[in-house]
């Protein structure tokens, strides 16, 4: 649980300037319409990323507009040490719910599935992830498998900035990132999961997007997209390295807390215009 205790809280940086106080290894203000970092501390740090991989993996698998309704096979190669899953082997399930498996409930199996039943096929859809970092200008993202379990899957928190911000601009992927939960349907079963980013559950948090991470290497990530509650301004903030599950999230809270006391100064000029 979110302790409401921890939030807000800042510090005075050297300047006398009051800034966000943050414990995580990295983390970054961005806004996407203007490319400007609006507040960052070591974001440049390459890091692994763990399940944010799984945001290149939906974009690259859309990039062909497939099928969302045909029936993919689960193999016993794919559930195998998946760690995270809710599939089983010998089930079909629909192009549609793999998606939803794979960025609400990070889903490993469902990231092994969607790159085996791509056109490249499991290695080339690794290799496409990689080219499609390169023509996003991700100078510090490298991916080694679709699912986030390895270790050297890592970006900086500022290439994870600019590719939450791409892939919320993208329908197909935010809507499935914005909810909450979704009832998946197996040839065998139902089930619900529910969304890895505690934020889509807060009220008072207009969340446009989002993708969770968590591996021994990489510790509690978030990468997420959110609207300012005051201005009609989309923001992309990460957290990279928190200490706890609940940790990246009162990072995030907290990091939106003093955007948001700021947001006079940041975004009053273009508002004033509008």
């Amino acid at each position: 649980m979110i302790r409401e205790a921890a939030i807000p809280r800042f510090k005075v940086d050297e300047n006398g300037n009051v800034v966000p106080d943050v414990h995580a290894a990295a983390a970054i203000i961005y806004n996407p319409e203007t490319g400007d970092v609006l507040w960052e501390e070591h974001s440049q740090d390459q890091r692994s990323i763990a399940s944010i991989t799984k945001v290149m993996t939906a974009i690259v698998f859309l990039e062909g507009n497939p099928d969302l309704s045909e029936q993919a096979f689960v193999e016993r190669d794919d559930v195998r040490r998946a760690s995270v899953t809710h599939l089983r082997a010998n089930e079909r399930v629909s192009v549609e719910d793999l998606l939803h498996l794979l960025l609400i409930s990070s889903d490993n199996a469902a990231a092994r599935v969607l790159a085996r039943v791509s056109p490249w096929g499991t290695e080339g859809f690794v290799a496409r992830m990689n080219e499609k970092a390169m023509e996003l200008g991700l100078t510090s993202t490298a991916y080694s498998d679709p699912s986030g379990l390895f270790a050297d899957n890592v970006a900086s928190a500022y290439d994870m900035a600019r590719l939450i911000a791409y892939a919320g601009g993208d329908e197909r992927i935010s809507e499935i990132m914005r909810k909450a939960d979704y009832q998946v349907t197996t040839s065998r079963r139902r089930f619900t999961i529910h969304n890895t980013n505690a934020l889509v559950r807060r009220p008072d948090i207009d969340v446009r997007g989002g993708k969770t991470g968590f591996i021994q290497s990489s510790g509690y990530c978030l990468a997420t997209l959110l609207k300012l509650p005051d201005v009609d301004q989309q923001v992309a903030v990460v957290v990279l390295g928190a200490r706890s599950n609940s940790g990246r999230f009162i990072e995030a809270r907290n990091l939106l807390s003093w955007l948001t006391s700021k947001a006079g100064d940041l975004f009053g000029r273009k508002q004033g215009d509008q």
